[in-house]
């Protein structure tokens, strides 16, 4: 799939307004950080994520599949859900595999003795953050192949946020770090692009398929 030929054809049907949006966005998105959900039991918890996530930046999000099913609750996300790239894997082998190939350190959230505050992780480092399910937390495999654990000091009698302020603590606490993430590469800008080009644009598969553009 040529992404430069589908933005090029498909360019003259987005607004200029629309486009210049795209730009901004485009120019602040990042595969720097991104958050992994492990069978998690509370869909509408991880929709709010979605939405977090997709306001602050994050491109990528991943999801490890054992019991549950994971639906997106487009009430909760109001349409974050279109901007963002999600990935299923089954099981934490394959999920975990996937994240070290992509240059990541991979940090389980939990209250493990060896856990430390994510005040104190260094966010230069690509960082994939696992979280678990409310109730019962990350399991013993995740631990036992994560890189290390990390956590949100408290200062109150409650143990835990729920999960989407913990991954907008989170979030927010790498971010502060940097100033600005990192970008995409322009490779990735363009593809992402197009991607977005053919949500936007109606009928933009059959346009496409008209001009003989595969897709």
């Amino acid at each position: 799939m040529d992404a430069k030929l589908i933005i090029d054809t498909l360019e003259q049907f987005v607004s200029e307004n629309k486009q210049a949006l795209i730009d901004r966005v485009l120019a602040e998105r990042t595969r720097h950080v991104t958050l992994v959900f492990e069978d998690i039991d509370k869909p509408h918890n991880v929709s709010a994520v979605l939405r977090t996530a997709e306001c602050m930046g994050v491109q990528d999000l991943h999801f490890i599949k054992n019991k549950n099913a994971y639906a997106v609750n487009p009430t909760i996300t109001q349409g974050a859900a279109k901007w963002v790239t999600m990935h299923e894997h089954k099981g934490i082998e394959q999920g975990f595999q996937h994240l070290k190939e992509s240059g990541y350190q991979i940090y389980a959230t939990s209250l493990h003795e060896t856990s430390r505050s994510i005040y104190d992780l260094d966010a230069n480092d690509k960082t994939a953050l696992v979280f678990g399910t409310e109730a019962d937390g990350i399991t013993k495999e995740a631990g036992e192949k994560a890189d290390g654990f990390v956590h949100i000091p408290m200062s109150g009698f409650t143990e835990s946020y729920n999960l989407s302020v913990s991954a907008a603590i989170c979030l927010t606490v790498l971010k502060s770090q940097l100033g600005v993430w990192p970008s995409l590469e322009e490779s990735e800008q363009l593809e992402l692009r197009s991607e977005w080009y053919r949500k936007i644009v109606r009928e933009a598969d059959l346009i496409l398929k008209t001009k003989g553009i595969k897709i």
